[in-house]
């Protein structure tokens, strides 16, 4: 990832009101696009220009070709607020972020997210690194629903991983069971994105405790029922895979052993 500093001149008589909504719509279809991460862009008025902060999946992210159509008319409505293009500096890598796909083509997609995760929520299968979503072909307009999907999944994952919980039970019952309606829109979402780049994507089925640990590595997919235990961890991580439900699991981490 890359910290970038987006300048967005004034070239006409404005007001900070316009040039706000201008800057914030622009930057949010980017968002919504896959081609800017995080929900924060911190921006500062400086002379003659607004410099607002960013971090990109790759340093192409900002190029037109990348933009959605949402994003291609917020750009040209900059204008009407008194702005011109925005210049696009990149300032270095992002130390504190992961660093995007090298993979053109991947054999497999994994729909995966964490609470602490700044970046896109699809990871090549191959090197579990972040695939930027405008790289993706999309049903939709953009990637605002996958988008949407994460914050939410984000949001419960922090709400269940805080030592003084509160919501505790809800929140784990979102992302461990299947049929939940945080599951089913992930699933929902992966399949969409299965359909619209004829690859397969599976999804990341969370969890965290279970009521019998000794069973726990021999349970079967909550999709179809077989038998879904590999025989050596995808990942790392992942130690269940069923290709015909397009799921991946784990054995919950209250009943593995700390090594």
């Amino acid at each position: 990832m890359y910290l970038a500093e987006l300048q967005f001149k004034v070239i006409a008589d404005t007001d900070f009101t316009s040039t706000e909504s201008a800057i914030r719509r622009y930057i949010e279809t980017l968002i919504f696009n896959g081609q800017v991460l995080g929900r924060e862009f911190p921006t500062a008025w400086q002379q003659d220009s607004f410099n607002t902060r960013i971090v990109l999946p790759d340093e192409q992210a900002l190029q037109q070709k990348q933009h959605s159509a949402k994003g291609l008319d917020s750009l040209q409505q900059l204008a009407s607020a008194g702005l011109a293009y925005p210049q696009v500096h990149i300032l270095g890598m992002d130390l504190m972020s992961q660093h995007t796909d090298p993979c053109h083509n991947a054999d497999f997609y994994i729909l995966y997210s964490r609470f602490n995760d700044t970046c896109s929520p699809v990871r090549c299968g191959e090197h579990f690194a972040p695939v930027p979503l405008y790289l993706l072909n999309t049903e939709a307009a953009d990637h605002e629903k996958l988008i949407r999907w994460q914050l939410q999944y984000q949001a419960l994952d922090e709400i269940q991983m805080q030592q003084t919980r509160v919501l505790v039970k809800s929140a784990e019952r979102s992302l461990q069971q299947l049929n939940s309606r945080l599951n089913k829109q992930g699933r929902q979402l992966a399949h969409q994105l299965e359909r619209a780049n004829n690859t397969a994507v599976y999804y990341a089925l969370y969890s965290g405790s279970s009521n019998n640990c000794e069973k726990e590595p021999d349970k079967p997919c909550p999709g179809c029922g077989g038998n879904w235990r590999l025989k050596q961890p995808l990942q790392q991580l992942f130690d269940f895979k069923c290709d015909n439900c397009r799921l991946l699991g784990n054995i919950a981490w209250d009943c593995q052993s700390p090594s």
